[in-house]
């Protein structure tokens, strides 16, 4: 469990090195957040996650969606050029970050522990959100170039993520795009998690044609890895599926989209 009274000054201002633009395409800005761009990031991830998907968020500060990690983490944003509305954002914890809050937001959901050799050059990417009318795939592959050079200029090797699907109508679609996707993108090199609450998969339909969303099927082109059953997260009715990619395995026809070159 964390204590927020461990948030200190400078964890508090902590921010990316600069908020120069990382991409432009299609109207948009990508860039780091400054404290402005982070506020107006959180009233969007407030209006997607509790306004859309019914999230019992329990921030301090009405219309904002705030945790603890945000003071820890570095936030890409997608901003559009015409309004200087955001419109996009995920938010990149790194590795030395980890090491000061004491966890990562995915050890509150699985046993990490067969992951602590990759754990130094591991960033852990969560709180994608993108506005509706922006879900046409442009604005999250602005946002995957944008944490692809993250990646590449702090040298980090690993990322990872909790991918969500609802679980409103009782888990039986997150059990079936799990059943169906699992056994094609099985972790490499003995690596695994192990779910905190995990989801009953074997009192669940597991044969539904799903659709995958696109931050898992974003993950999957790239080369990622599922780590693990899916995670129960009451908070926001989701069921969490740990993802893995490995930048140095990563596709060649994604490390020529993302990076110009394979990254390593």
């Amino acid at each position: 469990m964390l204590d927020e009274a461990r948030l200190d000054d400078r964890s508090r201002s902590a921010q990316a090195p600069s908020t120069r633009p990382a991409a432009r395409d299609d109207g948009l800005d990508v860039f780091m957040a400054d404290t402005a761009d982070l506020i107006a990031a959180q009233k969007l991830r407030h209006r997607v996650f509790s306004g859309e998907m019914g999230a019992r968020l329990q921030g301090p500060i009405p219309g904002l969606d705030t945790d603890v990690y945000d003071a820890y983490c570095d936030h890409l944003v997608a901003r559009e050029r015409s309004s200087g509305r955001i419109v996009g954002t995920y938010r990149l914890l790194r590795p030395e970050r980890v090491a000061a809050l004491g966890c990562s937001y995915a050890d509150s959901e699985f046993d990490l522990s067969a992951l602590r050799p990759l754990r130094s050059q591991m960033v852990e990417m969560g709180r994608s959100c993108v506005a509706p009318e922006y879900r046409n795939g442009a604005a999250i592959r602005m946002l995957w170039a944008g944490i692809a050079r993250f990646m590449q200029n702090y040298g980090y090797r690993y990322l990872t993520g909790c991918a969500s699907i609802s679980v409103g109508d009782g888990g039986h679609q997150a059990a079936s795009l799990y059943t169906a996707l699992a056994p094609r993108h099985p972790p490499e090199n003995g690596l695994h998690a192990r779910p905190r609450h995990r989801l009953p998969l074997e009192r669940l339909r597991r044969d539904l044609d799903v659709a995958t969303p696109p931050l898992i099927k974003g993950y999957l082109r790239c080369g990622g890895r599922i780590l693990a059953e899916p995670a129960l997260d009451p908070e926001f009715g989701t069921a969490d599926i740990l993802m893995i990619l490995d930048l140095a395995t990563m596709s060649p026809r994604y490390a020529r989209h993302f990076f110009g070159e394979p990254p390593l």
